[in-house]
């Protein structure tokens, strides 16, 4: 695959740092059929930014008989541990990522399967049984684990669904019950794709930016630390190194000043459609600031506008994931010139 690397920015928030200067960003695809027998997958216009990914699809019923099925959209599994908070950017709502949906321009109500695990062992009756939401980092789900009954309390964090969290809440150390199950969620709905006919469909919602205060791959003046895997994941070629080489030299401490962002979007699965690839595929990400530094693996990128890059594939089978590494200055840094 080929390397490719641009100066770029995408206009980001600063992720909120834990203890250790770091949040997880979660990986998310699209949409998947029910059956691949019948209906294809036209096109796929994918866009991605810190701020919002939008997938717009265009799929085709081949057949002569009309084709009902099931079409869903996995959310990331969310483990509820404290000490591992990801980037979640609705932190109040069942609906974590803001996700929305239309078909041929009408908006559409989908169904929200949502089951709870510990140990791989399927809870969700236990959590309902005692007005526990399943969703674990809401404050309705810290306000019902305090309700617990001690003996329920005990049992479940034997059975490892709860644990108990020490911290300092500004009035002194106090222990808490805190969630340590999984959330699996799946948005899902019934279409019909008549006979012979294309059927539009589009969703959009915001993307969990993972991130550090600092860059994790360069420090003491050489790459090393998460350098390798980065490397692999990112494709980082020299004009990106060269890029952060020059700003650890201007910076006086010798270090270069940059917050880190990771997007993650799965393309790989998902491909439960006619023949397995993608008739028409157009990738687009936003960077937004030419200041910040961006790397990604793509086939053929060119840029088409002052903040925004293009992949363009026609019979496209995805081989791999996208991720996206993206470098903001934290301030006085030009970013340079990856490429």
């Amino acid at each position: 695959m080929f390397r490719y690397v641009v100066t770029a920015a995408l206009a980001l928030c600063a992720a909120p740092a834990l203890a250790n200067d770091s949040v997880a960003e979660l990986g998310t695809g699209g949409l998947i059929l029910s059956r691949s027998d019948a209906v294809a997958m036209e096109s796929e216009d994918l866009f991605i930014s810190a701020d919002k990914v939008t997938v717009d699809y265009v799929f085709r019923n081949n057949t002569d008989k009309d084709v009902d099925a099931i079409v869903a959209f996995p959310m990331p599994d969310i483990e509820g541990d404290p000490n591992e908070m990801p980037a979640i950017p609705e932190d109040q709502s069942d609906n974590f990522l803001g996700f929305e949906v239309t078909i041929d321009g009408v908006a559409a109500k989908p169904q929200l399967e949502q089951k709870v695990f510990a140990l791989g062992i399927d809870i969700s009756a236990d959590l309902k049984a005692q007005n526990v939401p399943f969703y674990p980092f809401g404050d309705a789900a810290k306000a019902a684990l305090a309700k617990l009954p001690p003996a329920v309390a005990d049992d479940w964090i034997n059975r490892g669904i709860i644990i108990e969290d020490t911290a300092d809440d500004g009035s002194g150390m106090k222990t808490v019950h805190a969630p340590f199950w999984q959330l699996r969620s799946t948005y899902w709905w019934r279409s019909t794709f008549p006979a012979n006919k294309a059927v539009h469909v589009a969703h959009r919602y915001k993307p969990s930016v993972g991130g550090t205060s600092s860059v994790s791959f360069f420090y003491d003046g050489k790459f090393q630390g998460q350098y390798g895997a980065y490397k692999t994941r990112y494709c980082m070629d020299d004009a990106f190194e060269n890029a952060i080489r020059r700003a650890a030299k201007d910076d006086p401490d010798g270090t270069p000043k940059y917050f880190e962002n990771r997007i993650a979007y799965i393309l790989t699965t998902g491909g439960n459609w006619a023949a397995g690839t993608i008739g028409k595929f157009k990738l687009t990400i936003d960077k937004g600031d030419p200041k910040n530094l961006v790397s990604f693996c793509g086939d053929n990128v060119r840029k088409v506008g002052p903040t925004t890059f293009e992949m363009t594939a026609q019979d496209f089978y995805p081989e791999r994931d996208i991720d996206i590494l993206l470098l903001e200055p934290t301030g006085g840094s030009d970013g340079g010139n990856g490429g």
